[in-house]
């Protein structure tokens, strides 16, 4: 078994372009950052300067074995400490929240994003890529952008407040340690671009090996039966394996580079010493001074160290922003327009007040349609009128591309040229909410959120009362599925409906729909994964429940067909016969041939 995953954007080094399609959000975080800013400038000028209080405790109170004005001394000493203490607090808290808030806006901005992007986009990215996306990629983001950006500022003022205060002290000491930062900051450099490709690797391979937990979990059952546990044992012992040695090499890149970089430390801090103890002995340097410069000889070193791993740290993450902005800039290719916005609102602050009434008449004008991954039309100047109540059946063998026409009524797509008319007028006049809140889908494998059978039922109607929604219920036998639960509807479903069988599943989002009580009704090979026995308690319900209401049903079983006003015959994608049960099973075509079949399967069972 393979864990083919999509490699990551190999960035070769940090790219401010990047991080610049995410100014719109650190706009408006824009004040938090100039109080952050501010905290960091007097933070690290405090900071800095406290090899300015050693200097002078050792001219003035060691040198001179005295201890007048010492009380003073400490009271600055300890104010200072407990300033930048508070200040620290302050960074803290402000920075946590930044970044909450951050990471909050980007993902409220791509939940809504995928909420309005159509279907198409959703069928060609699976859910595992999307959610890491949302996720994963947006909280390594604002961590970036609040802690990261951060702490190199930090770090580049703590090197310029040192060489300045070293500067004032003693130039010619200053000049010395300023020439020694360089070649630590190209160690450092040099070794973080070798332990960032290693991490990647270690990235990708964890990935990988997450996505070996996943599918050995959710397809455990399948492994069993195939006997293929020790293959998956064997995939996941490779993987493991290369992460281990990956990262032990991680490691010890960073055991190496460590070292080297306090090396330098300590040769600067022995130049200090020596040139400054020479100094010190001709009497152009005090003691406190040399005191000082020993410990701006390693607070000078040690920021090198920060700024190239935070570095790296942002190139790499520069990976996620390229994912996220590509995200949020997908093209959102059905819109409504500005004046229908404006009519009847959007999806999130819909003006209900001005939506007609649907009475379901459905018309198709010279429609041409092509997908936007296909490279040929899959309705050609297809024209068909549906009056309000008709039932539309479409059949076709697997894979013939059934679902087109429903797609493009229910707007999941529009045509490439043509109108698609809802009562009369083009369905792109009214709002894409208008529409999809007049119609009750049922989907083959139906989809059940987290919760009990009666709040799932409810999604249909939100101020549905108990009542209503048992009502619904009992229509399509669904009360069935809550009467085998020891907690009758308030049965938890589990995630997905995985508590409950296909069928139950079923049952449930039929009484969605009903509950929903839409003009326009789809069902989607709705009864093909329901057994014989429930089929026949729900069909009568079902035609009860489309009376009077314009409905398209993509049909799997006989019973679903015949009844219908039209029929709609697709084959490789195209509309080759339409007409009533009876005429085209006089045609004797390509129906007849498909009805015949379904028959005898039906005869077999």
């Amino acid at each position: 078994m393979k864990y083919e995953y999509e490699d990551e954007v190999k960035v070769k080094g940090l790219s401010l372009g990047i991080w610049k399609r995410l100014l719109p959000y650190v706009g408006k975080m824009k004040k938090y950052f100039i109080y952050a800013l501010i905290i960091i400038i007097v933070w690290t000028a405090l900071h800095s300067a406290f090899p300015l209080f050693t200097a002078y405790a050792v001219d003035n109170f060691i040198m001179l074995e005295s201890t007048e004005g010492i009380i003073p001394f400490i009271a600055l000493y300890f104010s200072i400490i407990l300033i930048i203490g508070f200040l620290t607090y302050l960074w803290v808290k402000l920075l946590i929240g930044v970044e909450m808030r951050l990471g909050l806006l980007i993902r409220r901005d791509c939940f809504i994003h995928l909420q309005k992007i159509q279907l198409a986009y959703h069928n060609t990215n699976s859910v595992g890529y999307l959610i890491g996306r949302v996720m994963s990629d947006t909280e390594r983001i604002s961590g970036m952008i609040s802690w990261g950006f951060t702490a190199i500022t930090e770090a580049s003022l703590v090197i310029i407040f040192s060489i300045t205060y070293m500067l004032i002290l003693s130039p010619t000491l200053a000049l010395m340690l300023i020439c020694i930062i360089p070649v630590a900051w190209f160690i450092a450099w040099v070794f973080q671009r070798k332990i960032l490709v290693v991490s990647r690797k270690v990235r990708e391979i964890n990935s990988r090996i997450t996505g070996a937990y996943n599918e050995g979990i959710t397809g455990s059952k399948t492994s069993k039966t195939l006997v293929i546990e020790d293959l998956n044992s064997n995939e996941f012992a490779k993987l493991s394996d290369r992460m281990q040695r990956n990262s032990v090499r991680s490691s010890r890149l960073t055991a190496m580079m460590l070292p080297m970089v306090a090396s330098i430390g300590s040769i600067a801090l022995a130049i200090v010493l020596y040139r400054g103890g020479l100094m010190v002995d001709r009497g152009i340097l005090d003691y406190g001074i040399l005191a000082a410069f020993i410990t701006y000889a390693v607070v000078t070193i040690e920021p090198v160290i920060w700024v190239s791993g935070v570095i790296s740290e942002i190139v790499s993450a520069q990976v996620g922003v390229e994912r996220v902005t590509s995200l949020l800039g997908e093209e959102i290719t059905i819109n409504d327009t500005p004046e229908v916005i404006e009519k009847y609102g959007d999806t999130f602050d819909p003006k209900r007040e001005n939506w007609e009434p649907v009475l379901g008449g459905i018309k198709f004008d010279d429609v041409t349609f092509m997908y936007p991954d296909g490279d040929e039309n899959v309705l050609e100047n297809f024209s068909l009128d549906i009056p309000s109540g008709t039932t539309v059946a479409i059949v076709g063998e697997t894979g013939a591309g059934k679902s087109t026409i429903v797609n493009l009524v229910c707007r999941f797509y529009e045509p490439t040229e043509g109108r698609v008319l809802i009562d009369g007028r083009d369905a792109r006049e009214r709002s894409q909410l208008w529409l999809h809140s007049s119609l009750g889908y049922v989907l083959q494998d139906p989809h059940l959120f987290s919760g009990t059978i009666m709040e799932n039922i409810r999604y249909g109607k939100l101020d549905a009362t108990d009542e209503e929604v048992i009502a619904a219920a009992k229509i399509v036998s669904a009360d069935v599925v809550a009467n085998r639960m020891p907690e009758g509807y308030d049965a938890e479903v589990g995630e997905g409906g995985d508590k409950l069988s296909t069928g139950e599943k079923q049952l449930v989002s039929f009484a969605r729909a009903v509950l929903a009580n839409p003009p326009i009704f789809v069902l989607d090979e709705a009864t093909s994964s329901i057994d014989t026995e429930t089929e026949h308690l729900i069909q009568n319900a079902i035609s009860h429940m489309l009376e009077g209401r314009t409905s398209f049903i993509i049909a799997h079983r006989l019973s679903t067909i015949s009844h219908a006003d039209i029929i709609l015959v697709v084959e490789d994608g195209k509309i080759v016969e339409r007409g009533t049960h009876n005429e085209l099973i006089a045609a004797g075509g390509h129906y007849n041939d498909l009805y015949t079949a379904m028959r005898l399967e039906e005869t077999d069972i």
